[in-house]
Order: C-alpha cells, then structure tokens, then sequence
C-alpha cells in the first residue's frame, strides 16, 4: 500500500516536471525575435536536447509549432487559435470602448481597435465619425501586418520573424520595395510611438494609429484615427497624434491593471 502511493506522488511530480519543461518552452517561443532550434532551446533551458526534441515533435504534431528554415521552428497555427480564444475572454472591446469613444469625440474621426492574432490583425471594433464624409471599417476580417498604419504600428514592436514575413510578403506584391527604407520606417514608428498613413492604398483614407501593449510589454494591437486624406493635412497634427498616442497609452494602462 506504501509503494502504491509513493508510486503515485513519484508520477505526479514527474508529470508536473514535464508539464513546466513544455510550458517554458512555448514561452521561450513566445518571446522569441526568431525562429528557434534544438541547440539554442536546450542551452536556453538547460534541457538535454534528446528532451527538447521529444517536446518540438510533441508541439509540432499539435499544430502548436511549426517548422522553418534550417531545422528551426516557429509558433503555429494552434497557438493563433489559442491568441484568439484568449482575446475573447479577456473582452479587450469592452476594456476599451470608452477610452475609443473619447477619441473619437475629441478628433471627430473614425476610432478603431485592432488586435494581433497570430502573424496577422483584426478590426475588434471601430466607434464611427460624426461627419458625413467619413471612413468605416469592417470588423472581424484578417489583414496582413505589412500596410496600413494600424498594422505597422504593430509589426513594429514583434520580432524580426513577422518583419522578414511582412517584407517577403510585400515584396511579392511590390518588386520595387525599398527593404532598407522600409525597415527605417519601422524603426522610426518604434522611436516615435506611433505610424500614420496617407492613400496608403489608393483608398483616399489616411489614419494615425499607436499600439498598446500588456504588462510584459509585449504588443498587443493597435488603435487608429481614421478619415479623409483632405483632413489629415500638417495642421494640428501633432495634437491629432499626442491624442492617439495617449488614448493607446491608456489601453495598455487598463490592461496591466485588469
């Protein structure tokens, strides 16, 4: 009967050891400004990498890695879902519907709230300009994270995985993209907290838009100013932009607290 249950404790602690090695690796990933193998995972961790191999199968065969280039690997599309499931109960809208309502009766424009999930954005929500020239969009789609200043206004804070991603993907639709000059602008847009657009895609719209982050510091989404190019001209621009960066300020304020 002792043995019995000195057996029983002995796996149980030996289940809670495997449990924490998988933990800590997804958030070895998750941390990550790059792919990662087997070497730098069990130097990283202090595993062997006989261990480290059988977790990587473990999470690949769930969807939850995938592989990369050279042996390596990236987060996959299970942990996209897993981002999304935890958006929807964290209710990120309600959070910060007031603070986006505020901006848009201070601006006069279209607010809008856009969250990371996976290596792409969604619109979570928008609160409509009053006037009748206005710009809306559409909730609940995906939205690359290479154009727009919504989206660069996040790419801008991930790792340089989503960076590389982003460029190969607008090279594709642009072959004289500047990589160089692209890559300075977000650097510029980490710099200065925010990035703006104008007829970015030939839409007539412009934006200005900040992200928010959590209590880590990890970025979370972005919120936009959006209307007409004819209003966003250089006058009052900095006040547009002080008032975006300080409503976006205060999402990230509202989430460390909640």
């Amino acid at each position: 009967m002792v043995k019995g249950t000195t057996a029983v404790r002995q796996d149980s602690n030996g289940g809670t050891e495997s449990a924490d090695r998988v933990a800590d690796v997804l958030l070895l990933f998750a941390q990550a400004s790059h792919p990662l193998g087997v070497t730098q995972i069990a130097r990283s961790l202090g595993l062997s990498k006989a261990v480290v191999h059988r977790i990587l199968q473990s999470l690949t065969s769930r969807s939850l890695l995938q592989a990369a280039r050279g042996s390596t690997y990236v987060l996959g599309p299970t942990a996209t879902t897993l981002a999304a499931k935890a958006w929807s109960q964290l209710d990120i809208r309600s959070l910060a519907s007031p603070i986006l309502r505020r901006l848009r009766d201070d601006t006069l424009e279209t607010t809008t709230l856009s969250v990371l999930v996976g290596h792409q954005r969604i619109y979570l929500d928008q609160f409509e300009s009053p006037q009748e020239v206005k710009m809306v969009v559409e909730l609940g789609p995906r939205f690359p994270l290479h154009s727009g200043a919504s989206s660069r206004a996040i790419l801008a804070h991930l790792p340089t995985v989503f960076v590389d991603e982003a460029v190969g993907q607008l090279r594709a639709l642009r072959t004289d993209l500047d990589v160089e000059a692209y890559v300075a602008a977000l650097e510029a847009i980490r710099e200065h907290g925010y990035a703006s657009s104008l007829n970015e895609r030939g839409t007539g719209a412009a934006s200005i838009a900040a992200p928010f982050f959590d209590a880590g510091g990890n970025v979370m989404g972005s919120i936009s100013s959006s209307g007409p190019v004819s209003r966003y001209g250089e006058e009052g621009h900095q006040d547009h932009v002080r008032l975006v960066v300080t409503a976006a300020r205060a999402i990230t304020a509202a989430l460390a607290a909640a």
